[in-house]
């Protein structure tokens, strides 16, 4: 198939893909569930999951030095035994740098259909990444599937679209003319973007491909080559979309280094040197503050999300209950393993219903109650906690003191009896103490009792400016006071939901309607994905011609 022959097979998605980002109305060409696929491809997956175990994973044909591997699934308790070819980071740097030249120069058009089919052979994968997700993460199957799978290539076809769509915003050339009385002043004019060079994206352990795909083909769609640094702990669901991608630019008579996995170990870890190379020109970064203030500070060209403090603040609620199953599901999915997932639950000392004043002893006792019937419920308890991926979580969390309202309670697994589990603790405590202005990145959850709503807003506010948040959850009934939350959140350049109930939770963003993290606050300096995600990947050159 010809390179154009590509494009136009898929000339109509990257069409509508562009007009949603315009719209920002639900588009999504990949169904989030799974019965929206063919049954064949559970099962499919799930052997093909069991064939790669205690194999080195050869589909992705690179070059190998030395073969690593440490995953432990957070299900099985044992490692998973899956090899990866591993090779110097000089190596690594010049394979992309050959790599460079041929793909710089390929058409707009060509990068987009290569890139859209690679998603559309990762598709037929979905059940496979599930599994492999659920194994080196601990997500439940669902999670896994959505988060994996579908969601990751949406904003994957995202990064595509604007990609494009910024990458065409100026005509290639024109006759450009000046008027100068009797004559003119005539001159050819073109302008080209220059891609910047070799991306490294340093994935997290948590959502292995979500988080790590829109910067990889961010890099790719403007002409940059990629190289992969996965966590050591969680590798094989983003080695699955890489060996696709690979393949798909084999086919089309590329070097298949323009992307490359860059596995390591724990004991020794090659990010750094990475970082730093010389000839690295541009950083995506997921994981934690500490590392990604040092991948800030580097004189390259940096994307980061980081972690935060997110917050929940009622003020006043039609139905407390409603609202206390609404945060209990939010703070139990994947343990508290999401970015988005709140923290400090701000509770004014009276909370106006429709006909009643609740105290915060009241709205406390309902979320506790809610989270309870949350983890103990036997379609819903295993199923939406998932798994702790790393012990260093479960250690953190268990050395806070503090008033306990609801301890980790016994959830199992019928699946999986040796899942690493752990439903959230909740703890009470008061907007004077400080216990809670630190992020505790798992199923830790604090009631914090404030004076009013006011007082709930200015800590919320501040810790989002000082620690950074990526989400804020309001409840009020006020129009007023819900304008006041909005003004103050947003000038911490945190976005707000309010009164979520039912199948909305904060949690959630949307590819093409949602943004994921504003870039304003210490919680990252960029956004899934808006203009600036492409446009700082490279460079409008502009040349004349008398």
């Amino acid at each position: 198939m010809t390179h154009t022959a590509l494009y136009l097979q898929h000339k109509e998605l990257l069409g509508q893909a562009i007009e949603a980002l315009s719209t920002r109305q639900f588009f999504s060409p990949y169904p989030e569930h799974p019965k929206a696929y063919d049954p064949a491809l559970d099962t499919k997956g799930k052997e093909a999951f069991g064939r790669l175990l205690n194999e080195n994973f050869t589909q992705l044909n690179q070059d190998a030095a030395t073969w690593v591997g440490e995953e432990v699934s957070p299900l099985w308790q044992y490692g998973t035994g899956v090899r990866y070819p591993a090779l110097a980071v000089d190596t690594y740097v010049s394979h992309s740098a050959a790599a460079a030249k041929d793909w710089k120069s390929a058409s707009i058009e060509t990068r987009a259909g290569i890139l859209i089919e690679s998603l559309e052979r990762v598709r037929l994968r979905f059940f496979e990444l599930a599994y492999a997700t659920m194994h080196t993460t601990g997500q439940s199957f669902m999670m896994a599937f959505q988060a994996s799978g579908p969601h990751a290539a949406d904003r994957a076809l995202e990064a595509i679209a604007m990609g494009v769509q910024e990458l065409t915003r100026y005509p290639n050339d024109l006759a450009f003319s000046k008027p100068l009385g009797n004559y003119s002043l005539d001159v050819q004019k073109s302008w080209k973007p220059i891609a910047k060079g070799i991306g490294l994206v340093i994935g997290c352990s948590t959502f292995p491909t979500w988080n790590t795909v829109p910067g990889v083909y961010a890099n790719l769609i403007c002409g940059n080559t990629a190289i992969i640094k996965p966590h050591p702990k969680s590798v094989l669901a983003i080695a699955l979309f890489v060996a696709e991608l690979r393949k798909v630019i084999a086919e089309q008579g590329y070097d298949a280094n323009i992307v490359q996995l860059a596995p390591d170990t724990v004991a020794n870890p090659i990010t750094q040197a990475l970082a730093e190379h010389p000839a690295i020109k541009l950083i995506d970064y997921t994981g934690g503050n500490a590392f990604g203030d040092y991948v800030e500070s580097l004189d390259k060209t940096i994307f980061t999300e980081k972690s935060g403090i997110n917050s929940v603040i009622i003020d006043s609620v039609r139905d407390v209950k409603a609202v206390a199953q609404n945060i209990a599901f939010s703070v139990s999915l994947y343990s508290g393993q999401m970015c988005t997932a709140p923290q400090n639950i701000f509770i004014a000392n009276e909370v106006k219903t429709e006909d009643s004043v609740l105290s915060f002893d009241d709205v406390a006792a309902q979320i506790v109650e809610a989270v309870k019937g949350v983890i103990s419920h036997p379609k819903m308890g295993a199923g939406t906690l998932g798994a702790v991926q790393n012990d260093t979580t479960l250690s953190r969390i268990s050395s806070q003191e503090g008033e306990v309202l609801l301890a980790p309670q016994k959830v199992e697994n019928p699946d999986a009896p040796n899942a690493r589990i752990q439903s959230p603790t909740v703890m009470a405590t008061d907007a004077s103490a400080t216990v809670y202005r630190e992020e505790f990145f798992g199923p830790l959850v604090f009631l914090v009792k404030t004076e009013n709503t006011l007082e709930s807003i200015a800590v919320a506010s501040s810790l989002a400016t000082s620690k950074g948040a990526i989400t804020c959850l309001a409840f009020s009934t006020d129009a007023g006071t819900q304008a006041i939350i909005e003004e103050q959140m947003n000038e911490a350049f945190v976005p707000v939901s309010f009164n979520l109930t039912g199948a909305g939770f904060v949690n959630q963003h949307a590819a093409f309607s949602d943004f994921h993290v504003t870039g304003g606050n210490p919680a990252g300096n960029a956004t899934f994905a808006d203009a600036s995600f492409i446009n700082r990947r490279f460079v409008w050159v502009g040349n004349r011609r008398m």
